[in-house]
């Protein structure tokens, strides 16, 4: 297992993220954020308090589940669902949020699942981790740290809310 991010460099790629998102939106007075379950969700809550903390801008968020829409959904387990909680995105310059972006196929799933919520004016993406090997054509606007892996390896990511701290570690296969 090797560490690529501790929990201080999590907290700057958010900001960086944070103003990288203002500005390319002109402010935030038009963003919403959706974080995507998982790890998602507390992503796209720091996110959210970043942008106050720069724009003075309160940010709707939200959460999606996408387990429905997968679409490996006879392949493996039946997904644990989780509630969905979209603010109002008619409109709205729309941020999801996720943790790792790898094949891009839980992407295509949230956009699937967003377009049952509404109609945003844009849809963008913002991941903490792009570990590359896309098979779909989809492509982060925000990232935190590109980090180039084998197919084999895992790539995990811990934060606070959820695991008791924040770390990006890379688990080869069988470790």
């Amino acid at each position: 297992m090797r560490n690529v991010m501790d929990g201080a460099d999590v907290g700057r790629v958010i900001r960086r993220i944070a103003h990288e998102v203002i500005e390319h939106n002109r402010g935030a007075s038009s963003v919403v954020l959706v974080g995507i379950h998982t790890r998602g969700v507390p992503l796209a809550h720091r996110l959210a308090s970043a942008i106050a903390e720069f724009d003075d801008v309160v940010v709707p968020t939200g959460s999606l589940d996408i387990g429905l829409y997968r679409d490996d959904l006879g392949l493996r387990p039946r997904p644990k669902l989780e509630p969905s909680e979209i603010p109002a995105i008619d409109g709205a310059d729309v941020v999801l949020v996720d943790d790792v972006l790898f094949t891009g196929r839980t992407i295509r799933a949230a956009l699937d699942a967003l377009a049952d919520y509404g109609r945003p004016k844009s849809v963008q993406l913002a991941v903490l981790v792009d570990r590359g090997h896309r098979e779909l054509p989809i492509r982060p606007d925000y990232v935190g740290k590109n980090i180039p892996t084998a197919r084999t390896e895992r790539v995990q990511v811990m934060l606070a809310e959820l695991d008791g701290s924040d770390a990006v570690t890379i688990t080869g296969e069988g470790e």
